[in-house]
Parts: C-alpha cells; sequence; structure tokens
C-alpha cells in the first residue's frame, strides 16, 4: 500500500511553531510519507523557527517583499502553490490556524481538488474585521476544509453552530506538544542579554505587541502604558522582543526607547521565546499565541486586545483581555505586579489546552480518514 503523502503548509512563526512538531509526527508513522511547504509570509522569523525543530522544507515559495500587503502575500501563495501541489502531489494539505497563508493553502488545494486538515480549527470573535484579517481567514478555510482539528470542545461546540457536522475533532493545542521540547531549566539563551537578567530578583515581564488591528492609536496607548508600568515599578524589568514591522518599531522608537528598565531586544527564536517566558513573571501581549503558551508555563496573561478568540482561556482564569486603553493596561497589570493573591489565583488556574498530545491525535485522526486505522484518536475531554 502507498505511502499517505500528507503536506504541511504554513509560513509565519508563530505558525511554524505549531507545526513542526506536528510535520515530525507525520515522519515518524511509516503509513506516511511528510512534506513541509513554507510560504515564507515572515521569511527571518519563519527560518529561526525550522532551525530550532530541525524542520526541512520540501518546497519554499520565498514570497516575503518590504511592506507586503494582504493582496500581494495571497496572490504569491496561490500562484506559487500550484506548482508545490502539482509537483508534490499531496494527499491531504494541511494549514493552520488563521494567517494568510492558510487562507491561500486551502483556497489553492481546493483549486486542485485535494483534501484539506484544518489544525486549529473553530476559534472565533463573531467580529470579521478583528482580528483583522484572521476572523475571516479561518472562518473561510472553515467553509472548504474536510478534517477539523479543534483545540477546545468550545471549539468544536463554534464549527457545530455553523452546521459543520463532519469531520471534527478535540485534540488539543500543538503548541504544548512544542513547549514539552523547547523548555529546560539549563537553557543558555544565545541572546546573551537574557543570561543576565535578575530572575528571581525582580518581576520579568514578557512583552510583545504587533498585530495590525493594533495599529494607530491602540499601540500609541499600548506603549504608554508600557513607559508607564516601568517608571511606577522599580520592582519590575520589561522585556520586548519588538517585531520586525516598521509600523511596531516606529511607534516603539517614538513612546517606549528610553524608559527605564526596559529591554527592547530582536524577535527570538521559539525556544528562547518559550524558555524567556518560562522564567517570566507575567505576559502583557496581544498575540493569540502566547495565550496558550504562557498558561501552560503557570504564567499569567494580560491580553492587550478589546476581544480574544481563545475564551477558554478567559473562563479558565489563566487569561484576563485589559484592552487598549492605557489606563486599563496600567491598572490591571500592576494589580498583578502588587497583590500576590490576585496574581496567584491566574498562575495556578488550570491551563484549557491540552496535554501534549494534540500531534499524535492529529495524525491518528488522519490514519482514521484515509482508512489507515479502525478508529480515530480518543478526543482531548
Amino acid at each position: 500500500m502507498n505511502k499517505l503523502r500528507i503536506m504541511s503548509v504554513f509560513g509565519t512563526r508563530p505558525e511554524a511553531i505549531k507545526m513542526c512538531p506536528l510535520v515530525k509526527e507525520l515522519a515518524s508513522r511509516p503509513e506516511i510519507e511528510s512534506l513541509c511547504c513554507v510560504t515564507a509570509q515572515h521569511r527571518q522569523m519563519l527560518d529561526s523557527v525550522l532551525e530550532v525543530f530541525e524542520v526541512k522544507p520540501d518546497w519554499d515559495l520565498d514570497i516575503m517583499t518590504p511592506r507586503q500587503t494582504l493582496s500581494t502575500i495571497t496572490s504569491k501563495c496561490l500562484t506559487g502553490m500550484d506548482e508545490a501541489i502539482d509537483t508534490l502531489k499531496p494527499d491531504m494539505i494541511l494549514v493552520h490556524g488563521d494567517t494568510s497563508t492558510t487562507f491561500a493553502g486551502a483556497l489553492s488545494a481546493f483549486y486542485h481538488q485535494v483534501k484539506v486538515g484544518h489544525v486549529e480549527a473553530g476559534l472565533r470573535t463573531y467580529d470579521k474585521y478583528s482580528p483583522f484579517p484572521e476572523e475571516m481567514n479561518r472562518k473561510l478555510v472553515s467553509s472548504i476544509a474536510d478534517l477539523y482539528f479543534c483545540p477546545t470542545v468550545n471549539n468544536k461546540n463554534n464549527l457545530l453552530r455553523e452546521n459543520i457536522t463532519e469531520g471534527l475533532f478535540v485534540t488539543g493545542n500543538t503548541v504544548i506538544d512544542a513547549l514539552k521540547t523547547t523548555v529546560r531549566e539549563d537553557y543558555k539563551f544565545s541572546t546573551d542579554e537574557l543570561n543576565h537578567l535578575p530572575y528571581g530578583e525582580k518581576k520579568i515581564v514578557l512583552v510583545t505587541c504587533h498585530r495590525r488591528e493594533n495599529y494607530g492609536e491602540p499601540m500609541k496607548n499600548i506603549m504608554l502604558a508600557l513607559r508607564q508600568i516601568a517608571e511606577e515599578n522599580p520592582e519590575v524589568e520589561l522585556v520586548y522582543p519588538v517585531h520586525l514591522s516598521p509600523v511596531v518599531r516606529e511607534a516603539v522608537d517614538i513612546y517606549l526607547r528610553g524608559a527605564p528598565r526596559v529591554h527592547l531586544i530582536d524577535p527570538l527564536p521559539a525556544d528562547e521565546m518559550h524558555n524567556l517566558m518560562a522564567r517570566s513573571y507575567l505576559v502583557l501581549t496581544d498575540s493569540g499565541g502566547l495565550q496558550e503558551e504562557a498558561p501552560a508555563l503557570g504564567k499569567p496573561v494580560l491580553v492587550m486586545r478589546r476581544e480574544t478568540e481563545r475564551p477558554e482561556a478567559v473562563a479558565a482564569g489563566t487569561v484576563k483581555l485589559c484592552g487598549v486603553v492605557q489606563d486599563d493596561i496600567v491598572t490591571m497589570a500592576e494589580r498583578l505586579i502588587r497583590d500576590k493573591s490576585a496574581y496567584e489565583k491566574m498562575a495556578h488556574a488550570v491551563n484549557p489546552y491540552g496535554d501534549g498530545q494534540a500531534c499524535r491525535r492529529i495524525v491518528d485522526d488522519i490514519l482514521w480518514y484515509f482508512g489507515r486505522r479502525e478508529q480515530p484518536a480518543e478526543d482531548l475531554a
């Protein structure tokens, strides 16, 4: 019997962190030929993750250009995927989450009549412009996909409400699988500044901020809030790996650079980011992935957005929305910095994103779908 040709498609750093463990799990199965196609929607940041996980793509579209737009990303992915699919001839294409690469990858698979598996399916805010363009990307992929690998029961229920009733599996989130391979107590950072932070003596607050919907006034408010937190709390040191987006870097330079005890560093490889998170006190972010990663490490998360597609973490108590208003961000951050009981309540909440077995479940479910296994994997309860 021929091996199943399963092609994973991704292009950004967050996708790569969550998909590389799955690429390797697919490759470990004798029934499967694991193929990997990257779009390089994020070139430098993508490559650092591939290096950490020792994943070598079979196909690289290399689409990234300076100040690229959503239209150029999507069109280049679509045209580039034509040759990749025609050459590699996958039986199924796996896409992840909600990026422009995800949407274009799924659409290209549909055009070639190739089955689509959607990893991290079923996340919703129900506001098509927030996050932008991610909310519409994931809804459009839901209309195309054949299999849906939902991190939580809530994600599955979102799809059921949209009358998607077949091919649904609850697997947990593959980012937990990734953390199990990257976080180590004896880890030494290649970014030397991180080896000399006063862990244990000061409260290290890890910051990320880069989302398109926060461009403009919201980002200004966020940067001013971060400056105020640093200025008013001498026991705190902020570490901010600054996204490569020119818009983000300009805001950082105008509003945050020069603030006391604020470490502005370049984006970190996945293993460095995970180990820094493990040693931090608190996470302030507008990222999606960190809302899943930090709770798995027992770190409270304040989300600098108006909404989240990850309400499970809010319900569990590991994540709180603090919005994009300066005073609100400062108030909520300072409560966790100064109130031990409030901090402990969040730090010890149960992580809702699984047990680190998501990749195994996804591959078992794929094998079952293609008739190579008698039963699908057990759903994550």
